[in-house]
């Protein structure tokens, strides 16, 4: 699906055709011969869009035939049905400068486009720069948001796993543990993107707009520290709920060990008893009760021990 944009009397609206000095959006569904219809309208090479579609492009710029083409990743929801998948992944934006227009390629809906849209307004399809920053600013503030709602997801689960350990908190928490892998890995080819068209001046950029792409760098700097930040938080909270569960699991097994000794004495006499060789005592009308009074005087001592020696422990 392809959208026409142009500013008209200081107002963006959206026209039929493409003009002068307008953006081009294209969101899906795709049709085949609509990148051929639009790469020979906008003389665009077709490899341009061809590599918009690719989800796993990396961030880079490109100029073939005075087109420039540039790619940059941006968060977006994972929709895939297994359960095991990261909650969020990185999908590309494409950006494409013709001589007269500015295109977008979006291969899946994205929320930094949509909020884009939302104030498109105030944008001027005819300041193709601009609107290239204005495109990596709503990136950067897109990270921002899923960062909290990353960080406020894993907050939630943690409070969870401290009243109860349950494999489905941790299985989030690493489904969580697997979106920051993403996030830190395109805010770190972002930021090299933008400090490379700062450094080569690949958009031609005048003072101003070489401000603003300064303080998109510092602002994806900032997004890609406190990615790290909460890479590092998840993984020692995971590493330490993994401590808590083996000593849970140790304690347990420490237990079970006890009880088995204790219950192996009464089982020993018992069998001692039941040996068809001569004992103490085996004329004796007592002869069954002995062994059960033994044995339960043995069990009643190491329980009283074991019960004595628990309690200094937490008491400590």
């Amino acid at each position: 699906m392809i959208h026409y944009f142009k500013n008209i009397n200081n107002q963006t609206v959206e026209i039929d055709k493409p003009e002068s000095d307008v953006w081009v959006n294209l969101v899906p569904p795709f049709k085949e011969e609509e990148f051929f219809e639009l790469g020979e309208e906008l003389d665009i090479p077709i490899e341009f869009l061809r590599d918009s579609l690719d989800i796993d492009e990396r961030p880079r710029f490109e100029l073939e035939d005075n087109v420039k083409f540039i790619v940059i990743k941006t968060p977006a929801e994972n929709n895939s049905f297994n359960d095991s998948d990261a909650f969020y992944i990185t999908i590309p934006i494409c950006i494409i400068l013709t001589h007269n227009h500015i295109v977008t390629v979006n291969s899946f809906d994205n929320g930094a486009i949509k909020k884009f849209l939302n104030t498109f307004q105030k944008r001027q399809p005819d300041k193709r720069n601009l609107m290239v920053l204005k495109i990596f600013e709503k990136v950067v503030t897109n990270f921002m948001d899923y960062l909290k709602e990353v960080n406020q997801r894993r907050n939630i689960l943690e409070q969870k796993l401290y009243d109860a350990n349950r494999n489905e908190e941790l299985l989030e928490l690493v489904r969580i543990q697997k979106s920051l892998v993403y996030f830190v890995t395109a805010l770190r080819s972002n930021e090299l993107l933008m400090m490379k068209l700062e450094r080569t001046n690949f958009l031609s950029l005048n003072e101003d707009e070489r401000e603003i792409l300064n303080d998109m760098i510092v602002d994806n700097s900032q997004a890609l520290e406190m990615a790290n930040i909460y890479t590092d938080i998840l993984t020692s909270t995971l590493d330490a709920f993994a401590s808590i569960i083996a000593n849970n699991q140790n304690e347990v097994l420490k237990r079970l060990t006890t009880l088995t000794l204790i219950l192996t004495v009464p089982t020993l006499i018992a069998s001692i008893y039941g040996m068809n060789t001569p004992i103490p005592y085996r004329n004796s009308p007592y002869t069954f009760w002995i062994p059960v009074i033994i044995s339960f005087i043995i069990l009643l001592v190491a329980s009283w021990n074991y019960y004595n020696r628990i309690r200094k422990t937490k008491a400590k």
